[in-house]
């Protein structure tokens, strides 16, 4: 049997191996059991018994000793510190009890009478009753990332299976144990057989013809753009609704108005954290002239206190990043703006303790004096780097962030915040900030403009993707 070799981002050594999934297993018992499953998942809960489900697997990732066991494991694979991946499975739990908290009033009937829809009662109005209900869509494919596994998981994952959908699980080759977690902990929490059933596999025909079985009813990705549009590709001769939540280039604007030392702060650890390692990173930061010197030099200074080394070290602010081939991607696209005239202000082996202990290492590094064709500015670069551009206005700041293929966040620094707000009204992104960064909000919806993807998860609206709506109109004879 073939297996998937997961590499150690850490060593660069194997240290998993995880038995890949047939197309035969996938047709003679995998889909069989998600379709009958899911039918009776629907049929025989209501929505309060699906909500116990879940708030039972939260309660049980969270507690101890799961959730050190649960972060270590995350370490291990993906190369996260050890002090923040604890944060994510409590973070994972904030949001799915926040969709918890959502679920009874984006799932309930609406009266669609003469009354209205604010008429929670549905009865007949005269001699009709009229409204629409919530129908689950059948086994739902979840295809999720190994940068914030968990959470990527979670945002699709519990609104579906509160609608009344089964789910088929795939994760990234890198975070297998994950998949594996998420089924045992949703057994015990009373989850019936087969409504949860996980894959392995790193051959995309595969999951091409995966994708194009009648079973699948719809697919939910979380990844690079290249990744949702292959998903698209292979979805293209069907009607299934497909959800993309892919990459970004976010901007933050830096007014002149704002406090550079809280600004300096945040927007390092949102560029950072993770070692650059999120969609929604700081990837290109705009700064008035007025104050440009001061706030490079207080982000200078901010990166250079960081800890980069070991992720199991407790003080370990940066770890390394997910593989070899991804730390080449990043130097180059460093070396890439030098090349064109680009400062680098992180002194070549100011890292060099934890560089040197594996090529995956990738010190954070700030640019100033950018060409504005350079890689960094551009795509998606995710890794540890700090493109800074100068601007004159906010018009220019604006013009600069909408420029770009992407749309998933950008922030706006100031005291100012009516100014920040109106803004952020200008910005065409799915999500706006002021005076934040790189934190999805599971109570507000998180969605991409242009190439950052489309459809919405977290928020009441998460739960729309998952269902269909039915119509019921009935007359008195």
């Amino acid at each position: 049997m073939a297996t998937l070799t997961t590499i150690s981002p850490i060593t660069s050594k194997p240290i998993i191996e995880t038995p890949a999934t047939t197309f035969e297993q996938l047709t003679s018992d995998i889909l069989p059991k998600s379709v009958a499953a899911q039918k009776q998942w629907f049929k025989n809960t209501t929505l309060a018994d699906r909500k116990k489900v879940i708030a039972k697997f939260v309660e049980l990732i969270t507690a101890e000793p799961t959730i050190s066991e649960l972060a270590k494991g995350i370490t291990e694979q993906m190369g996260r510190p050890i002090r923040y991946t604890p944060g994510e499975l409590t973070t994972a739990a904030l949001r799915a009890n926040t969709l918890l908290g959502f679920a009874d009033d984006a799932l309930a009937p609406v009266n669609a009478g003469e009354s209205g829809p604010n008429n929670k009662t549905i009865n007949f109005e005269g001699q009709f009753k009229k409204y629409l209900s919530h129908d689950p869509l059948g086994v739902v494919l979840i295809i999720f990332p190994w940068n914030y596994p968990y959470l990527c998981l979670i945002n699709a994952l519990v609104p579906a299976l509160l609608v009344g959908n089964s789910v088929l699980i795939k994760p990234s080759p890198q975070t297998p144990k994950v998949a594996h977690a998420v089924v045992k902990y949703l057994k015990e929490a009373g989850l019936p057989d087969g409504v949860v059933q996980e894959i392995h596999s790193g051959d995309n025909e595969l999951i091409e013809k995966l994708i194009q079985r009648k079973e699948i009813a719809a697919v939910a990705f979380t990844g690079s753009v290249a990744g949702g549009l292959a998903v698209q590709k292979a979805a293209s001769n069907r009607t299934i609704p497909i959800a993309l939540e892919l990459g970004g280039n976010d901007a933050a604007y830096v007014r002149a108005d704002s406090d550079v030392k809280f600004a300096a702060e945040n927007i390092v650890d949102g560029a950072i954290f993770n070692s650059g390692q999120s969609c929604c990173a700081i990837e290109r930061v705009y700064v008035d002239a007025s104050i440009y010197d001061e706030f490079v030099e207080a982000v200078v200074a901010e990166v250079k206190g960081y800890k980069v080394g070991d992720p199991f070290g407790k003080d370990t602010q940066i770890g390394p990043v997910v593989s070899e081939k991804s730390a080449q991607a990043i130097r180059a696209q460093i070396a890439e703006a030098v090349s064109k005239g680009a400062k680098a202000l992180i002194p070549e082996g100011f890292f060099a303790e934890a560089e040197k202990t594996n090529p995956t290492f990738v010190g954070p590094q700030v640019l100033v004096d950018l060409a504005p064709d350079s890689a960094v500015l551009q795509e998606e670069t995710f890794g540890p780097v700090i493109p800074i551009v100068k601007v004159n206005s906010d018009e220019e700041a604006i013009k600069l962030i909408n420029n770009s293929d992407f749309g998933l966040t950008a922030s706006v620094w100031t005291k100012d915040l009516a100014k920040g707000e109106e803004l952020g009204d200008e910005i065409e992104a799915g999500t706006v900030f002021v005076n934040r960064a790189d934190y999805p909000d599971p109570s507000l919806a998180w969605t991409g403009y242009k190439n950052s993807g489309r459809a919405v998860s977290l928020s009441k609206f998460g739960f729309d993707f998952y269902g269909k709506l039915k119509s019921h109109h009935i007359k008195r004879v």
